[in-house]
């Protein structure tokens, strides 16, 4: 679809609402392609390719508000989902935070040229060449026996958005992927590990030989696995698994959570969580980046926030309704999709790399646990509880000693966030990234 056919559905959309009854209304196309492979022990399992077009409608009737979807994008049925959505927000209940964003807040072109996507679309022999050569690799790997399988995969999605109040604005990107999941053996049994990657560029991809030996390596140095008695110790989470730590943060200053009180960090704006070098960006302007946006989701303009500045928390994630029911102004980080209100989120969200490296932490440890795998992390969002079971390398003397699984760790998050210390290891490698992070004390529970 090009951006003048999207333009002329949306305004065409926007103007059966206004004949509906909207008192104010906002629309959005979604066209996305997903294309990919999955290939095992040396054969071709499967080619996935889907392609979709979405269209969303958002009606504002005084304090009421009303979203509906469809994949119908004849002219007959915009006039008839107008009228649905009219219809339905008239008998929604009041929502005095609800409407459009503040016309003052709103992105104007041209927008930033954030270089999102190559939109080279591979051929099904090209990633099928792409996931053998990866899979081929990790079989080449001594000790490596068997595969769980490789893939290769390529998508994109292009947006088109427009609001009665006049904003036009439209975004998108391309993403490329390769990965592997292998099995290593040895007399005491068997264990599994993976590598990947993720690209908006295929020039930017880690070439598949390398993924895969990295994943075929990983797997055998997993042989032989020991237990740890339970104990509190030093935990040094690998840069792989990090960035868990700032998912979790991410929905505690979600403006929602915020708003309904059911966050543990609802109190602490302004306050110091961190320790005082550490700094934390949310950056929806980093070129090439996986979470890039020129514009929000409700096309107010964003810019880069330092969300936790030399240790303190300075904001929430808003959007424009947040932002009214808190008292502030939105950040541009409301999300949309096809299908209901918006939200709010992240868009590039990073820790700043520390000046130690992972080594170091190692040695900062003496003796702990380094975790590499992890298996469903839970916390608490009203107290901030943390566990989760994962597996990885017990640490002795400062360096990787050898293998360890059926664990457990668990702590509070805060007191996680007061004390962490970060490497310098830091790789941006989706939307949210961090560096190897140590914590001093965590309760380990094994046998």
């Amino acid at each position: 679809m090009q951006e003048t056919e999207a333009q002329n559905i949306l305004n065409t959309l926007l103007d059966r609402a206004k004949a509906a009854g909207a008192d104010a209304a906002d629309a959005l196309i979604f066209h996305s392609v997903s294309h990919g492979v999955s290939w095992r022990l040396g054969k071709l399992e499967d080619v996935e390719r889907s392609e979709a077009r979405d269209l969303g409608l958002r009606i504002i009737v005084g304090n009421r508000q009303a979203s509906v979807s469809t994949t119908d994008f004849a002219t007959s049925a915009l006039e008839e989902l107008a009228e649905r959505c009219a219809a339905m927000a008239q008998a929604a209940p009041e929502d005095p935070y609800c409407g459009l964003a503040p016309n003052d807040r709103l992105a104007t072109a041209p927008f930033p040229e954030l270089d999102l996507g190559d939109y080279i679309e591979p051929s099904t022999e090209e990633l099928k060449a792409r996931a053998a050569e990866c899979e081929e690799a990790a079989l080449s790997v001594e000790g490596v026996v068997n595969s769980s399988g490789a893939g290769a995969g390529y998508s994109e999605g292009r947006k088109w958005f427009a609001t009665t109040a006049g904003f036009f604005g439209a975004s998108g990107g391309s993403n490329h992927s390769v990965s592997v999941s292998v099995l290593a053996q040895d007399d005491k049994g068997m264990e599994r590990d993976y590598d990947y990657d993720s690209k908006t560029h295929a020039l930017d991809l880690r070439g598949p030989a390398v993924i895969g030996r990295k994943a075929g390596d990983r797997a055998v140095r997993r042989l032989s696995p020991r237990k740890v008695k339970s104990q509190a110790a030093p935990v040094v989470f690998d840069k792989r698994l990090s960035n868990s730590l700032l998912g979790h943060l991410a929905g505690a200053v979600n403006g929602g959570a915020i708003a309904r009180g059911v966050s543990f960090l609802k109190d602490k704006k302004g306050k110091s969580i961190f320790p005082e070098a550490i700094n934390i960006i949310d950056d929806p302007h980093i070129r090439r980046g996986h979470g890039s946006r020129p514009f929000d989701g409700e096309g107010v303009a964003n810019e880069r926030l330092k969300l936790i500045d030399d240790g303190v928390l300075t904001d929430w994630f808003m959007n424009s309704s947040h932002a009214r029911q808190l008292n502030l102004q939105s950040n541009g980080r409301a999300t949309r999709g096809a299908g209901g209100n918006p939200g709010a989120g992240s868009t590039n969200l990073y820790l700043e790399a520390g000046n130690c490296t992972r080594q170091a932490l190692f040695e900062q440890a003496s003796e702990g646990l380094c975790v590499t795998d992890m298996f469903g992390p839970q916390v608490n969002p009203n107290t901030g509880d943390y566990s989760v079971g994962c597996s990885g390398f017990w640490i002795e003397n400062g360096a990787l000693a050898y293998p360890v699984s059926e664990i457990t760790i668990a702590g509070n998050i805060l007191d996680m966030y007061e004390h962490l210390v970060p490497a310098d290891d830091l790789e941006f490698r989706g939307a949210i990234n961090a560096p190897s992070i140590f914590i001093p004390q965590m309760t380990i529970a094994g046998d």
